[in-house]
């Protein structure tokens, strides 16, 4: 039963949001990224490392659709690549933050009292400080580098997904399914996971959504300033960074880069509106 259930929300939700053509416009770019990306090896016509030198900082052309970096490299297959490392750092970015602030929120909302008390100042502190000045500060300890910089971004997150999941538990906890729960002696492990969880963290699906565009653009910011990925590794900030000091002389060095970025996230950005009208229990038929 409660996998059809399940079965019949994912339903409702997909159905709601095919009503929504911004939504679906932008669930459509964001997969045809996804396969791009990840058929990269197939589709890029060039390794993302080769370089010619006898090609240059060339524009576009038939032979480099989007022209050549300053080492000969063919910006377009780097591109490709750099999905890979700019898309995936911000999911797990979101992952690792959602888990995190999820584990944390559920134990506040849960407890609340002093319990709660704690941790919410606790959280407070993190929020307190920029969030790019807190990347910066856990980047240059932790040191750049693929994983750190996940690890940089997550902490940025957690706050956000704890108080998001507390806000939605202080209101379930009262519930009459949650008082059966706990007459029939329930773990306060298995009310929380299997009873108040669920019925709370639809609002986090959609944090998680437009959290993932937000991750890549901190993502990037990092590599620019040099503490995200390093060279050569094809990350899209990275490609900015290296382009540009010569962003008047080749313009497209910068411009595809920047573009992926942008497309990325306004798909990203349209499909968590939509996903957020599709949650709303208001919209519910």
């Amino acid at each position: 039963m409660d996998k059809v259930k399940k079965q019949s929300e994912f339903v409702r939700v997909m159905k709601q949001m095919s009503k929504n053509k911004l939504a679906m416009f932008g669930l459509i770019i964001l997969l045809a990224e996804l396969v791009l990306v990840l058929l990269a090896p197939v589709i890029a016509p060039y390794e993302y490392s080769y370089m010619d030198a006898m090609a240059m900082q060339q524009g576009p052309s038939a032979a480099h659709w989007f022209g050549t970096d300053e080492l000969g490299r063919d910006i377009f297959s780097r591109v490709l690549y750099g999905g890979r490392y700019s898309i995936t750092m911000g999911l797990f970015a979101v992952l690792i933050s959602q888990t995190m602030g999820i584990a944390l929120g559920a134990v506040a909302g849960y407890f609340g009292g002093q319990v709660d008390n704690v941790m919410m100042r606790a959280l407070d502190i993190v929020q307190s400080l920029p969030a790019m000045l807190l990347s910066i500060v856990l980047s240059t300890v932790l040191g750049p580098g693929y994983m750190n910089t996940i690890l940089a971004l997550s902490v940025n997150g957690m706050p956000g997904a704890a108080r998001m999941l507390r806000a939605q538990m202080m209101k379930v906890r009262d519930c009459e399914y949650i008082e059966a729960a706990q007459s029939i002696n329930c773990s306060k492990f298995r009310i929380i996971v299997n009873h108040m969880i669920p019925n709370s963290f639809s609002p986090n699906i959609v944090q998680a959504t437009m959290g993932v565009a937000h991750m890549i653009t901190m993502a990037a910011s990092l590599s620019f300033i040099g503490l995200g990925v390093q060279p050569p590794t094809p990350e899209w900030g990275a490609m900015l960074s290296g382009s540009r000091q010569f962003i008047r002389q080749c313009p497209h060095m910068v411009i595809f880069p920047g573009l992926a970025i942008a497309i990325t996230i306004l798909a990203l950005n349209l499909m968590g509106d939509g996903l957020r009208d599709a949650l709303d229990p208001k919209l519910k038929r």
